[in-house]
């Protein structure tokens, strides 16, 4: 799967999920970090690139989802310290949910 990781997701959790054989490119490698860049334009890039977004920024995330479905994906995740269960849990929601076009999948700490 490709996915395009918006500029504050962990770092950690990237190389896991590409250790895990997902396709990872990050903001900062696409050039577009620092630069204040809107969660609606960072979604419209990963679009452009047919790549799902991956992100914390839930609520940004959802609102977006709702009012604008047609994108690559979107997994909207919640911070959690282990980064490597994270990465786990990403990959195997990637699995179960099948082409990630125009879906939000939420992925969740474990408790």
């Amino acid at each position: 799967m490709a996915l395009y990781a918006d500029e504050n997701f962990p770092f950690r959790v990237i190389e896991e999920l590409r250790r895990l054989g997902q396709d990872v490119l990050t903001a900062f490698e696409d050039g577009r970090a620092n630069q204040s860049i809107s969660d609606s334009d960072i979604l419209s890039r990963a679009t452009q690139l047919n790549r799902a977004i991956v992100t914390l920024n839930r609520r940004d995330f959802k609102r977006l989802h709702a009012n604008a479905p047609e994108h690559a994906g979107i997994i909207i995740c919640t911070e959690d310290p282990d980064r490597l269960g994270q990465a786990r849990r990403i990959a195997e929601a990637i699995t179960q949910a099948g082409d990630l076009r125009a879906k939000l999948v939420r992925v969740y700490r474990q408790k």
